[in-house]
């Protein structure tokens, strides 16, 4: 079986979704190709219950479409799904699912996409060709944990957070979580709420800001400089939480907002995580040295027992798995070789969508430049 369309799109995240939200507006066929059962599987399937969007809902609405007005300014899990739904609805988006794309590669002779799937519904394999191809697996893909020596003599729970549900089963245990970005230090405070001792992994420097704080950087960064933004934010975020050193936490020597810009790292929005640990609810360690057993011993000598760790050392692409031809766009860790704003494009009507590190806001530039540059291409070509 082989289906021709105009349009194939891997991937039925928000990135996906977007693509042919905006393709049908103008009328352009295509085809969502999705490996799991449903749409957004990473926020229906693999996200913990007490997530919240990060950034007011001005940055995280899709093309076309913005939040309800009386949608709170920072949406919930839920409130997103059932944004995301009716987007699906109203836009028409009709992804076809249990579609795991074993290879893509582009067929000089013929000038289009070979996309060859495993329909795991049936074990059946099938065959697409389109014009264009949007990779839309995004940077999220595929969880990530480190190899640290000893990690599986460990006798507890091992878990990534794309598991992690809530802390309900945790209570009385204690729980060790690797990782102090957003997800690491939320889960962290769940935890910490659900009655578990719990521990965090510090790594590395990290900005901790509150919401209304990324609220009010993000404004400012309309009219003044990010340099400006960045003296700004920081200074409130001193003022607020005084000196991270002495609770085992350091910041950064560059500002929040030039991190994002330029490496695609987020400041950690603060949930109520300082509070516990600056009450030492919460105890903050450094990287870990190795595992024996139900022990875990740390850079700094210390050894502790643990019942369970959380992951929260985030995701990697994996698109370098089935795409070929891909002409450079992406390096050795599936992420796109040019810089944001210029990532997003291939040659030979390849693109990629919500690889910019900019969160949903990025994922909504990439699908109105590809569904414009698209467009054009097929409007060069009547």
């Amino acid at each position: 079986m082989q289906k021709e369309t105009v349009v194939l799109i891997v991937g039925a995240g928000p990135a996906g979704l977007a693509i042919s939200a905006c393709l049908n507006l103008q009328n352009v066929p295509n085809i969502v190709l999705e490996k799991e059962d449903l749409c957004a599987s990473l926020w229906k399937k693999r996200s913990y219950d007490r997530l919240k969007l990060h950034l007011a809902k001005q940055f995280c609405e899709l093309p076309h479409m913005p939040f309800p007005q009386n949608a709170p300014t920072f949406v919930s899990k839920t409130g997103f799904i059932q944004y995301l739904d009716n987007y699906v609805s109203h836009f028409n988006v009709n992804p076809v699912y249990h579609r795991t794309v074993e290879s893509a590669s582009f067929d000089k002779r013929g000038g289009k996409w070979l996309i060859i799937v495993r329909n795991t519904l049936f074990n059946m394999v099938e065959k697409y060709e389109g014009t264009f191809l949007v990779v839309a697996t995004g940077e999220n893909s595929e969880g990530y944990i480190p190899n640290i020596p000893g990690l599986g003599s460990f006798c507890g729970e091992v878990m990534h957070s794309n598991h992690y549900e809530n802390g309900k089963t945790f209570d009385g245990k204690n729980v060790l979580v690797v990782g102090c970005g957003n997800s690491g230090m939320e889960i962290a405070y769940d935890l910490s709420n659900s009655g578990a001792q719990t521990s965090i992994v510090v790594r590395s420097p990290v900005h901790v800001l509150t919401k209304r704080m990324v609220q009010l950087g993000m404004v400012l960064l309309k009219f003044v400089t990010c340099e400006l933004v960045d003296n700004i934010i920081l200074t409130l975020s001193k003022l607020n939480y005084g000196n991270l050193s002495d609770y085992g936490l350091q910041r950064p020597k560059q500002g929040p907002f030039y991190l994002k810009n330029t490496t695609g790292r987020s400041p950690v929005i603060d949930v109520g995580t300082m509070e516990k640990i600056k009450a030492q609810k919460i105890k903050v360690l450094p990287s870990i040295r190795k595992v024996n057993g139900d022990y875990i011993q740390f850079a700094n000598g210390e050894t502790k027992s643990f019942d369970a760790i959380v992951f929260a050392t985030g995701y990697k692409s994996t698109v370098r798995k089935w795409l070929k031809d891909d002409g450079g766009l992406f390096n050795e860790e599936g992420m796109p070789k040019k810089r944001v704003p210029n990532h997003w494009k291939g040659e030979n009507g390849l693109y990629c969508a919500g690889f910019s590190r900019g969160g949903l806001y990025g994922i909504s530039n990439d699908a109105k430049s590809i569904a414009l540059d698209i467009c054009m291409v097929l409007g060069e070509k009547k």
